[in-house]
């Protein structure tokens, strides 16, 4: 386990928990670190997902690829987010989804094995995923709101608004990819909001 990451974690956890250093040892022992290249993946569709993993530094995107060979971008991950498929983790199921790095990145392993142990012998770690999984399901319903009632300039300034981060690190066509508008709708609005 790479030392630093492994601080990045803790510092994350610490935000929302108070651990031990007992349990955050305990942590520790079941994580695994592995850096991914530009466009490495980390699960192709068709796969079965059986991981959680926390992203200590870089970018994520989880997305589909439909009949015509068109991507879907349903989500983006970067420093300190967790990343996955929680359809097929749960289901055991093939995944329909590709995650890949869009540029160089670092990110924690656990096996859902050892975190399902984790969330039985740690209940402040529990308490944590708890909390995360409520924060998430509210950002999804947010984000379902906003593509059946906003227009695509509104989406665009809720995006950057929301993460503003995203505007460094990921490429305009998969901005474009999600938020479900072409490159040259973005490109307009891009455009007219510079104006303003």
């Amino acid at each position: 386990m790479d030392y630093t990451s492994f601080e990045v974690f803790k510092q994350y956890m610490s935000r929302y928990v108070k651990l031990t250093d007992e349990e955050l040892e305990r942590i520790k022992e079941v994580c695994t670190y592995k850096k991914l290249r530009k466009q490495q993946y980390l699960l192709q569709e068709g796969d079965v997902w059986k991981l959680h993993v926390f992203i200590v530094n870089g970018c994520l995107r989880t997305y589909s690829i439909d009949e015509k060979g068109e991507e879907h971008i349903v989500g983006f991950g970067i420093d300190n987010w967790w990343v996955g498929d929680r359809e097929s983790l749960k289901s055991g199921k093939p995944s329909n989804f590709n995650i890949d790095a869009v540029n160089k990145s670092e990110v924690i392993l656990i096996t859902d094995r050892d975190f399902n142990k984790l969330c039985e012998e740690i209940p402040a770690f529990n308490e944590m995923i708890n909390t995360i999984l409520d924060r998430s399901f509210i950002v999804a319903q947010r984000r379902i709101l906003s593509f059946i009632s906003h227009s695509a300039e509104e989406k665009y300034l809720a995006f950057f608004e929301m993460y503003p981060k995203f505007a460094t690190c990921i490429p305009k066509n998969m901005i474009a990819s999600f938020l479900g508008i072409t490159r040259e709708t973005l490109s307009r609005i891009r455009t007219s909001s510079a104006m303003k």
